[in-house]
């Protein structure tokens, strides 16, 4: 018994100090992380909660999301895929179901390259959804 205690206590111990390694840990890293993102161009692809629509989260973190970052070529600097799990406020409707978003480095480039795979990216949508997603093209700040 004071074996198992003991050795949970170490394996606790060694589990908290690798906690927060990776993370930012001094306001020098944590600016030069900022920098890092600021000025970067921002696609959200945000899909709205309707009652009767559906979403294929698999397809579209497996086909989709790669098909398009893949036309995005060296532009891209990283994307991301969240799935909508409650409102902010509770008790209301979950505002959107999945949001997808882009980041890259030239507004005109990634113009340049969605523009002639428009079909390609329009035609796909009905293997995993119905709903008309929700663009939004921003400037990251901070």
């Amino acid at each position: 018994m004071k074996f198992t205690v003991t050795l949970s206590l170490i394996l606790l111990t060694a589990g908290l100090s690798s906690f927060g390694q990776g993370m930012p840990v001094s306001k020098t890293e944590t600016k030069s992380m900022a920098v890092l993102e600021k000025g970067l161009i921002k696609v959200s692809i945000m899909y709205p909660f309707a009652d009767g629509k559906t979403f294929n989260m698999e397809y579209y973190e497996t086909k989709h999301m790669p098909m398009v970052a893949g036309f995005l070529g060296s532009n891209l600097v990283k994307y991301t895929i969240e799935k909508g799990v409650a409102s902010g406020i509770p008790n209301q409707p979950l505002p959107y179901v999945a949001i997808g978003t882009f980041y890259v480095k030239s507004l005109s480039d990634y113009q340049a390259a969605i523009g002639p795979n428009i079909g390609a990216i329009r035609g796909d949508f009905k293997n995993y959804t119905d709903i008309v997603p929700v663009i939004l093209v921003s400037e990251v700040v901070r």
